[in-house]
């Protein structure tokens, strides 16, 4: 049995806790965060096992302690915790930025405990009711030790993520804030500027708004994201962000002048070009935008068109993760898009309303 503490219980760390429970029942789970009636809720809900009130002697009992509060939190944690760490104790957070926390836990002398990490999933949902057992699963877990970190204690951390199927990278903590902020941290950036952009563009009845559904809405969802969470990213991460974000700012330059030159090899080459990398990217839950397992159906508008594909996937005991019209099919085909939360669910969808004569579009 090992005992885990959780400095933080919101989405990462509910799910980290989540996983851990669904798969080791008998671990000690103990948590502290802010929010009471979180940790009321997650000991309800058998979780965790113990509240901590405080960062005080419980820790010493800790295999583990993870640190999932933002960033700049998580540094603020620090000295009250180093008192309390036993030898063999693996501290770690789940920070999606590195250099502050690595800065910190060398001034204060834990690079004998630390090992990063950042489990790349999230949801644009945040706090412990938007946790799940999953979250993590087949996504990259970025490791980075310490100069200090022995290669038992990298095991241990590369076999704590495996174990939550998530897919283990050890990484310098350096190159991860750089690789981030391409890759994450300006698609966030990307995606609410082209939201306020459309809100700012937006005709007087707002039609912009009405129609933007679809593609749209899809490459933008990342926008409705914790802001606390990404004022904090933005600040942590900034020389990297910034470096990246010149040269965005320099590739959209280009693409000005191109379109001013009405060159269409080039415009041609952009689509081209970004289509084949794209496609090279495995197909995997990880990364900014965490995979989607849906389908588009072709229905008829009529009464009980909808309840009769609930029903047949419930008689096969597929789960539903949404359901909705698609009002604007620029880009989509199918009237109607069901989510799933797992691929294989997916796929048996497709299946079974194949048989029943649906037209099945896959995503």
């Amino acid at each position: 049995m090992r005992t885990f503490g959780f400095i933080g219980l919101g989405l990462i760390g509910g799910s980290l806790a989540k996983g851990i429970k669904r798969l080791h029942p008998n671990d000690h789970i103990m948590a502290y965060d802010h929010a009471q009636e979180t940790l009321q809720i997650a000991l309800k809900e058998h979780i965790i096992d113990t509240i901590l009130t405080d960062i005080d002697e419980h820790i010493s009992s800790c295999d583990f302690v993870i640190l999932c509060t933002p960033v700049s939190y998580n540094v603020s944690y620090l000295k009250a915790i180093k008192p309390f760490l036993k030898p063999d104790t693996i501290l770690t957070d789940v920070g999606s930025t590195k250099t502050l926390i690595h800065e910190q836990i060398i001034e204060l002398g834990l690079e004998d405990y630390f090992i990063g990490g950042h489990p790349m999933a999230g949801s644009e949902r945040s706090g412990y009711e938007a946790s799940n057992d999953h979250l993590v699963e087949n996504a990259y877990y970025i490791i980075t030790p310490t100069a200090k970190s022995t290669q038992s204690q990298i095991d241990r951390m590369i076999s704590f993520a495996l174990d939550l199927s998530a897919i283990p990278m050890v990484l310098d903590y350096k190159k991860h804030d750089y690789v981030v902020a391409a890759i994450s941290h300006l698609p966030h950036i990307i995606a609410s500027s082209l939201i306020n952009l459309v809100r700012d563009s937006d005709t007087k009845e707002q039609t912009m708004k009405q129609v933007a559904a679809g593609g749209f809405k899809d490459i933008t969802r990342i926008a409705s994201s914790s802001p606390i969470m990404w004022q904090q990213i933005c600040m942590e991460n900034s020389e990297n962000i910034i470096h990246i974000l010149l040269d965005y700012i320099s590739s959209l330059n280009r693409i000005v002048k191109v379109m001013e030159e009405k060159d269409s090899d080039a415009i041609f080459r952009l689509f081209e070009e970004s289509g084949e990398y794209r496609n090279s990217i495995p197909d995997r839950s990880s990364g900014p935008i965490k995979k989607e397992y849906s389908l588009y159906c072709d229905i008829v508008d009529e009464s009980g068109a909808i309840a009769t594909i609930a029903t047949t996937l419930a008689i096969h005991q597929i789960s539903i993760k949404n359901i909705g019209i698609i009002h604007n099919r620029e880009f989509e085909q199918g009237v109607l898009k069901i989510e799933f939360y797992t691929e294989q669910a997916c796929m048996d969808a497709a299946k079974h309303l194949t048989s029943c004569n649906y037209q099945i579009y896959m995503r």
